[in-house]
């Protein structure tokens, strides 16, 4: 077997990430018992298999290292070889996965070893110009290990998730998850069809020398591809926040903290409070007593539909105002309040009004949350990020306070009835086993 310098073995740009934990165990393994799985190059010394272990030996200090050397025709077939050596590996995320599946794909188009939409078995048979004869989904779904349904959604999300999308991801608690990876995939269909005709008629365009509608139809492709990104990092968005949601609702069922309830939580209108750095007021939060004590730039409002209702100037302390109220009530309340409708979402059995001045993006999937602490959270993670404001006009059983301690957020919470006041300070000490100080 060759001994190559690492020096002069090329690692391409589209390897998968080293991990540096895998890389630790290589080198352990390699100091005590040598490189038992020698590196596969191509003849131009160009890595096909084996960066783990590569790595590996550069820490090691080696300077040589035994290889397999590969002689491929050309660089589809290294790169080919490359992607089933990854493939066989079963440590690869579903997005790591699914991309490799869809290069694999266009790789076998190029090589002519791709079956067209249509083709069976039969098309194909007898044929001697062919060889071997073109694979079908099916086949490909099965060389790989995986069901022939499995095999197209996966190349569904490589091939329509944006590229600046599929980093958000990578980075992500839902990249295991090739649900939420299928239903981002899935948004913004309708623009990325439409940047691909445009891009299409773009190419026709260039060809005819036409620049005033080449540039029209490039500028049609920026939008398009603009908006697919906003529409897809809001479908994931929303499936962080139905995650956190669900992890939100299996901790609120643990035992909570026993704190000796003190002395001085009794409550009088008019009082204030502050719980580290949330703040609690009891009082008519219509007032000028609670609205003087907002921040200028908080993210969300998150309110009950109460039969007094008269905190329409939410929408102009809040980017985005949450009305959660139950069906056959809300759509009056549309109708008279002043605040600018942006859609409507269905969260469980609840029903919560969104409005804004900005033109707000709505997601797309199907959204199943139960339990008024869950959909809390979801409005919580979709609306919001660490530090934010988050106003709540009422107390409820302190739902909102509570998720805002959890979820790192800062709350501004009222209620005109000192008893849930005081019952919402009683669950943030329970739950924080912090105490509460009277401001």
């Amino acid at each position: 077997m060759p001994i190559v310098p690492i020096d002069q073995i090329h690692i391409g740009q589209n390897r998968r990430p080293v991990k540096g934990e895998k890389v630790d165990d290589l080198k352990e393994s390699i100091k005590a018992n040598g490189l038992l799985n020698p590196i596969t190059v191509d003849q131009k010394l160009n890595l096909i298999a084996g960066l783990h272990r590569l790595t590996a030996c550069k820490l090691l200090g080696l300077e040589a290292v035994e290889c397999n050397i590969v002689n491929y025709q050309d660089a589809d077939q290294a790169r080919l070889a490359e992607i089933d050596e990854n493939l066989i590996r079963n440590e690869l995320e579903p997005l790591e996965r699914s991309e490799l599946w869809f290069e694999r794909d266009q790789i076998l188009v190029r090589m002519g070893l791709r079956a067209k939409a249509g083709d069976n078995q039969h098309t194909h048979k007898g044929s001697e110009t062919i060889s071997p004869p073109p694979k079908r989904t099916v086949e490909l779904a099965r060389e790989v290990g995986y069901s022939e349904r499995t095999f197209q959604h996966g190349k569904q999300i490589a091939k329509s998730i944006h590229p600046e999308v599929k980093q958000i991801i990578k980075r992500s608690p839902i990249a295991d998850s090739p649900t939420a990876l299928l239903k981002i995939a899935r948004a913004g269909s309708q623009e990325r069809a439409a940047a691909e005709q445009a891009q299409q008629a773009w190419e026709l365009a260039q060809a005819r020398g036409d620049e005033a509608e080449a540039a029209r139809l490039a500028q049609l492709m920026v939008d398009a591809r603009a908006k697919q990104k906003e529409l897809q990092i809001l479908a994931h968005n929303s499936a962080m926040a139905q995650r956190a949601a669900k992890l939100a609702q299996k901790q609120s069922l643990r035992q909570p903290k026993q704190v000796v309830e003190p002395a001085n939580t009794q409550v009088k209108l008019g009082d204030e409070w502050l719980l580290d750095r949330h703040l609690v007021y009891c009082g008519d939060t219509a007032s000028s007593d609670f609205t003087n004590l907002l921040p200028s730039d908080a993210s969300l409002a998150i309110a009950t539909l109460s039969a007094t209702w008269e905190h329409d100037y939410l929408v102009d302390e809040a980017r985005v105002v949450a009305v959660l109220r139950s069906e056959g009530q809300i759509y009056e309340f549309y109708r008279r309040c002043q605040m600018p409708f942006q859609y409507e979402l269905l969260l469980g059995n609840v029903y919560v009004g969104i409005f804004s001045h900005q033109l707000i993006s709505r997601p797309q999937a199907p959204i199943n949350i139960e339990g008024v602490e869950g959909i809390v959270n979801y409005l919580i993670n979709l609306y919001t990020s660490q530090n934010n404001f988050v106003i709540a006009p009422f107390m409820g059983h302190g739902e909102i306070l509570l998720a805002c301690e959890r979820l790192g957020r800062i709350c501004f919470v009222g209620d005109a009835n000192p008893e849930l006041v005081g019952r919402g300070l009683w669950r943030w000490q329970q739950w924080s086993g912090k105490s509460v100080i009277s401001h």
